[in-house]
């Protein structure tokens, strides 16, 4: 049966007919409001609970009206659903899942992962750290998240397509996609290509009747609306947020390091999106790349490791293990606990638990993935003086340049279009009269670096750059102005419940 549940009083109303599960000929759906269970769906386990805890940490500090705290807590809608798929001549039924964390802005926002790891607990704990990722970079989003539980290595390309542009047209029937209601983005195991069908399959639907039916996915390819910048902006904006970071010379005066990038040793777990693009910028920030760890093993060299070079023996190799310019290490979760002085968790989440805690030796955790450190795990770890610089903070670039992209589909005009040429030759002006005036003319790569107008890629890394520096002082100053939050986390915590909690209370929603 297919059930709704009544949407937060800011929500457009969703509706879905009751249907009979039929898994060869139809989908079966049960739908939640992520506190009471409806039909089948399965009970919240431990991510989403370990979101609640730290969730209920900050908000305590905050001292909000209970009903209040619980609203903007609890899942607004999640959407569980089965569809069947042609797979070399039999019918194989899909799992799939479709969280609306928070409806407090409009649309929402978040991406879908493939993964048999994929469960309604995962969806909904990564949709609620969407809601407060958002807020804390003041992107005007809801929360969102979606899966379906496959591994995309066991599909040809065809048959993932027929699996995303069925998994598609079913969020499609049920209003969970569109450029003004919910905005999906890639994730683990999805990219490009999968967000180009996603693309294709709303356009089909609503192409004629909706012109901004692009803006319903971002992380699109160029060419189908996407952004420069785009591919890289996550793995670009955890540098940028770890520049920062380690740019406060008090914080790093505790943790015993030196001010700044340069020459800090860094090991990264996940060597896909996010961890390659971190790894690059770090290392071109001067940080020395001594570790990268995979599913299937780890390289280790302490003398620093070339990214690029890894990165094109992994694509002629189809893994990492038996680089010849580092060492292989077959036991992953051991290489977590290699001395270092900042670790990167840039893979799946719960991957430091209290198990391994005591056993890290890095000085600064930064958070690439989602929930890569449990609520447990993370008290061990601050009793242990490591600085955490929170998942909801650190990986925000992905969502920041998705909703320039947003932008971009629905203004339909490129970043820079209509000012670059202005700007150059305003510039050129202004270099000309200084060259006249001294007397002598700068050398031509000089004059060509100082007329330069910015393209769209340079306006969407100049926006990324100043959102995640603003965003990490903002949480500082909330840190210091609230003696009881202990960590970074909570203060990110209470910063972002905090902006939600005013949009609430101006609508008239809470008192």
């Amino acid at each position: 049966m297919a059930t709704k549940t009544a949407a937060k009083p800011t929500a457009k109303p969703k509706t879905a007919a009751k249907t009979a599960a039929k898994p060869a000929t139809t989908s079966a759906a049960t739908t939640t409001n992520g506190t009471n269970t409806i039909g089948s769906v399965h009970v919240p386990a431990p991510f989403f609970k370990s979101v609640a805890q730290n969730f209920d940490k900050a908000a305590k500090a905050l001292k909000l009206p209970s009903g209040l705290a619980e609203q903007i807590k609890a899942c607004n809608s999640v959407y569980y659903f089965q569809f069947p798929v042609r797979i070399r001549g039999e019918i194989q039924v899909i799992e799939a899942w479709r969280c609306e964390h928070s409806h407090h802005k409009l649309p929402t926002k978040g991406g879908i992962r493939y993964s048999t790891m994929v469960d309604q607990d995962e969806v909904m704990a990564l949709a609620a750290l969407m809601t407060y990722k958002c807020a804390i970079v003041h992107v005007p989003f809801g929360g969102a998240k979606g899966g379906i539980k496959i591994n995309p290595r066991d599909y040809t390309d065809d048959e993932l397509e027929r699996i995303t542009r069925r998994y598609t047209s079913e969020l499609i029937s049920k209003n969970f996609i569109g450029p003004a209601v919910d905005v999906p983005a890639p994730d683990y195991g999805t990219g490009e290509r999968e967000m180009a069908w996603i693309a294709d399959t709303y356009m089909a639907f609503h192409g004629g009747r909706d012109i901004n039916a692009l803006g319903c996915v971002t992380g699109k390819p160029i060419a189908q609306g996407g952004v420069r910048g785009r591919r890289e902006a996550t793995g670009r904006g955890v540098m940028f947020g770890l520049r920062q970071a380690t740019a406060d010379k008090h914080d790093m005066k505790l943790l015993k390091l030196t001010p700044g990038l340069e020459g800090k040793s860094v090991i990264i777990q996940g060597f896909g999106n996010v961890g390659y693009y971190a790894a690059k910028f770090l290392q071109e920030q001067g940080a020395l790349i001594t570790g990268i760890i995979e599913w299937d093993g780890a390289v280790i060299n302490e003398k620093g490791i070339n990214v690029e070079e890894l990165n094109q023996y992994r694509i002629a190799n189809k893994s990492i293990t038996g680089y010849p310019k580092a060492k292989t290490m077959k036991d992953s979760k051991a290489a977590l606990e290699l001395e270092c002085d900042i670790l990167i968790p840039a893979a799946l989440e719960s991957q430091i638990t209290s198990e391994n805690a005591p056993r890290i030796q890095a000085k600064i955790i930064a958070e690439g993935a989602n929930g890569p450190v449990t609520a447990d795990a993370e008290d061990i770890l601050l009793k242990k003086g490591i600085l955490i610089i929170p998942d909801m903070y650190l990986n925000a670039g992905g969502v920041t340049v998705s909703y320039f992209e947003w932008l971009k589909n629905i203004s339909h005009v490129r970043f820079g279009r209509m000012e670059r040429r202005f700007e150059e030759n305003t510039q050129s002006r202004m270099v000309s009269s200084i060259e006249d005036l001294v007397g002598r003319n700068f050398r031509q790569s000089e004059r060509d670096l100082m007329i330069r107008g910015a393209g769209e890629e340079d306006l969407v890394n100049s926006g990324l750059e100043d959102t995640m520096m603003s965003s990490y002082e903002e949480i500082k100053e909330y840190y210091r102005m609230h003696k009881e939050i202990g960590d970074l986390r909570t203060a990110a915590f209470a910063s972002a419940i905090d902006k939600v909690a005013t949009t609430y209370r101006q609508l008239g929603l809470f008192p």
